[in-house]
């Protein structure tokens, strides 16, 4: 049997349908997304004060109690007000995260409720990147 390609889109490939079937993501998964993947649409739904100690590169916030609210944008308005493309419903690379983890759950769950099949959480959570990147 042949080896796996390693052709970036074959390991974006492998990595975003382990992400679609696990509904979490780790920190070395999500590192290996950020600033590579143009389709990652990652959504920091902690609050603004938490958000302007520090972020994700590349995230746009979304505080939890508007994520419904957002979501259901039409996409025009959710590009233009969060300067990226809506995801679609099916997209596995919608991506929630807090500072702990107990939000970006609630937030990957309200996602889910609305048709955003394979959303996921960062369990890690910002505490996780931010020791882990130095930041």
């Amino acid at each position: 049997m042949a080896a796996p390609s390693r052709t970036p889109l074959a390991v974006c490939v492998r990595l975003c349908s382990r992400m679609a079937n696990s509904g979490v993501i780790s920190y070395s998964d999500l590192k290996s997304l950020v600033g590579r993947d143009k389709g990652l649409v990652l959504v920091d739904v902690r609050n603004k004060d938490e958000v302007d100690k520090g972020r994700i590169p590349g995230s746009i916030h979304i505080p939890l109690s508007d994520v419904e609210r957002d979501l259901s944008l039409d996409p025009d308005a959710f590009q233009t007000k969060f300067g990226v493309a809506k995801p679609p419903l099916d997209t596995p690379n919608l991506v929630f995260h807090c500072q702990l983890g107990r939000r970006g759950q609630a937030a990957t769950d309200k996602a889910k409720s609305l048709g955003f099949e394979n959303a996921r959480n960062y369990v890690g959570a910002y505490k996780e990147w931010s020791e882990k990147e130095g930041k």
